[in-house]
């Protein structure tokens, strides 16, 4: 008889255990500490790899909302320039929550030079906000404003 024999304990048949054979000698059972050292490496090579995908989707996450803090921040500088046509808003700074802001004001160039538009009551002017970050990411747009021209009396 083999060492090998059938349980009936499992319920169902066909189930084999390892036992004592018919001389008495146990069977050798469970693993080898070869086999359990490299049951251990394996599970370390995947948590290793699970744990760098992690970190980068910790990094990915914290660019994107440092960006959109960025983004947010040159909004807000740009929806409350001052709408007069002061020529003192050149050069104007300021800092919101650690974001360093600068607007530039300059006449608008076309592709033909300095544009002046004949007998309008609008004039154009090029507006220039640039925003930096505290990690020191720079953010930025260019954009046109139409001012009314002053009235002559």
């Amino acid at each position: 008889m083999s060492p090998m024999i059938r349980s009936s304990r499992l319920g169902a048949p066909g189930f084999f255990r390892c036992g004592i054979g018919r001389r008495g000698v146990r069977s050798r059972t469970g693993f080898t500490l070869i086999e359990a050292v490299v049951a251990l490496a394996v599970i370390a090579v995947a948590l290793t790899a699970i744990g760098a995908v992690a970190a980068t989707s910790v990094r990915g996450t914290r660019s994107l909302e440092q960006h959109l803090a960025l983004v947010q921040t040159t909004r807000v500088v740009a929806a409350t320039l001052p709408r007069t046509s002061d020529a003192s808003l050149d050069g104007l700074t300021g800092d919101i929550l650690g974001f360093r802001w600068r607007i530039s004001l300059a006449p608008f160039v076309g592709s033909s030079g300095v544009y002046r538009p004949p007998e309008s009551q609008w004039i154009p002017q090029t507006v220039v906000v640039r925003v930096r970050s505290p990690s020191g990411a720079i953010h930025g747009f260019e954009t046109v404003r139409l001012l009314q021209r002053p009235q002559q009396r």
